[in-house]
C-alpha cells in the first residue's frame, strides 16, 4: 500500500515559524526515509503580508522557502481562504498556526468543523473567551479534527499534556503553582538573586530587553497578563469554567503613573523614578529570610486562580531557578505532600518550535 500524504498549511513564519519550518523539513526527509511514514506534503506558508501555496496541491520545496515567499506574488490569501484551500485538500490536512493572533484563532472552528486539524503555540486561541475554547473543543469532537497546542504554555515543556494525563488518569488536581514566564524568571533570579544584592529594578528590565527576553515594549511582560493567559489555559483543563484572563486577581508590575506614557524606550527612561517600591519589596521579603518572586497559582479546590510577587523561603525550588527557566508544581492527591515538578527553558524560538513540533507528530500519527 502506498503510504497516506498528509498536507500541511503554516500560518506565521517569523521567529518561531522559522524554526518550526526546520524542523518540518528535518521531519519530512526522516519520514521519506521510511515506508511505512505517512508523505508529508508543505502546500501553503504564509505570513501577514505575503502567501506562498501550490494551486494543485504539490508539495513546495523547502530549499530557499523563506526568499520564495518574501518574494512571492501569489495573492495573499486571508485566513478564511487559507482554511478554504486546505479544506480541498485530496486527503487529511493540518494548519499549524505559528501566529499570536487573535484573528486567527477566532478561525479554529470553523478549520476544525472542515476537518481540518489544528496544532499552534497561540495562547489566545485558549485563553481568550470561554466560548471560543467551547466552541474550538465541540467543533474537534463533531469533524473528529484533532487540536493540539502543548507550545502555549511553557514553550516545549510538557506541561498540558502532563496536566491532561493526570486529569485523564482520574487523579484530583489540587493546586498548580510556578513560575510561568522566562521574561519574569530572569528579571527576579537577577533582581532578587539567593546570592548577591542583584541591581535595580529599572535597570535589569532595560537588561532584560537588551537580551530580547522582554517584548519590544517590556509592559507587554510586566502586565501579568502574558502569565494569565497560561494559567487560564491551565485552570480550564483543570476543569474550573475561567471566562478570561482578567477574571481573576492579576498584579501588575507596572506603575501607575507609566501605565498610558506613549512608548516603550519612555516606560524604560521614566522606570528609574520607581525603583523604590520594587526595592521595598525586595527588602522586606529578604527581612523575612525569603526571596520575592512572580507567579501564579491555582487553588482548584477553592477555584481560586491568582497571578502576582510571592515570597518563598530561600530553600523552595521556586527560589533556586536559574536564568529565563520556568517551573511548575503540580499538587495532586496521588503526588502527595511533594508535587510533580517540571522544570526547563519556557522560553525560544527552537524550544516552541520543538513543542510545535511534537504536537504536529501526535496528529501525524492519530491521522495515519
Amino acid at each position: 500500500m502506498a503510504p497516506k500524504e498528509i498536507y500541511i498549511g503554516v500560518i506565521g513564519a517569523g521567529g518561531v515559524g522559522k524554526c518550526f519550518l526546520s524542523q518540518l523539513e528535518s521531519l519530512s526527509k526522516r519520514y521519506a526515509t521510511n515506508a511505512s511514514s505517512p508523505k508529508l506534503s508543505l502546500v501553503l506558508v504564509s505570513r501577514s503580508t505575503k502567501t506562498l501555496y501550490s494551486e494543485k496541491y504539490t508539495s513546495l520545496r523547502f530549499e530557499n522557502l523563506s526568499t520564495k515567499l518574501a518574494e512571492s506574488t501569489q495573492k495573499t490569501l486571508s485566513v478564511t481562504e487559507a482554511i478554504e484551500f486546505l479544506a480541498a485538500t485530496p486527503a487529511k490536512a493540518i494548519l499549524v498556526d505559528n501566529t499570536s493572533s487573535q484573528d486567527v484563532a477566532d478561525q479554529y472552528p470553523s478549520a476544525l468543523s472542515k476537518g481540518i486539524s489544528i496544532v499552534t503555540p497561540n495562547k489566545k486561541a485558549f485563553s481568550g473567551s470561554y466560548k471560543l475554547w467551547q466552541d474550538i473543543f465541540s467543533a474537534a469532537a463533531s469533524s473528529g479534527a484533532k487540536v493540539y497546542h502543548e507550545s502555549s504554555c511553557g514553550a516545549g515543556l510538557p506541561i498540558l499534556s502532563t496536566l491532561k494525563d493526570l486529569v485523564d488518569t482520574g487523579d484530583e488536581v489540587t493546586k498548580i503553582e510556578g513560575v510561568f514566564s522566562g521574561t519574569m524568571s530572569f528579571l527576579f533570579n537577577s533582581f532578587a538573586p539567593l546570592e548577591g544584592s542583584g541591581g535595580k529594578w529599572s535597570a535589569e528590565v532595560t537588561k532584560a530587553k537588551e537580551l530580547g527576553y522582554t517584548e519590544p515594549d517590556p509592559r507587554d511582560d510586566l502586565n501579568g497578563l502574558d502569565v494569565a493567559r497560561k494559567l487560564t489555559i491551565l485552570a480550564r483543563m483543570s476543569g474550573l469554567p475561567i471566562e478570561s484572563p482578567t477574571a481573576f486577581p492579576v498584579h501588575s508590575l507596572i506603575p501607575k503613573e507609566l501605565e498610558s506614557v506613549s512608548s516603550g524606550d519612555e516606560f524604560l527612561q521614566k522606570l528609574p523614578q520607581f525603583d523604590s517600591q520594587m526595592e521595598e519589596t525586595k527588602v522586606a521579603a529578604e527581612k523575612e529570610g525569603k526571596v520575592v518572586r512572580f507567579v501564579g497559582s491555582i487553588d482548584v479546590a477553592k477555584k481560586e486562580v491568582k497571578v502576582g510577587l510571592e515570597k518563598f523561603d530561600r530553600s523552595h525550588p521556586i527560589a533556586a531557578l536559574k536564568g529565563s527557566d520556568n517551573i511548575i508544581s503540580f499538587y495532586t492527591k496521588r503526588y502527595g505532600a511533594n508535587p510533580l515538578i517540571i522544570q526547563g527553558a519556557g522560553a525560544g524560538g527552537e524550544v516552541t518550535a520543538m513543542g510545535v513540533t511534537a504536537d504536529l507528530i501526535k496528529v501525524i500519527e492519530r491521522l495515519s
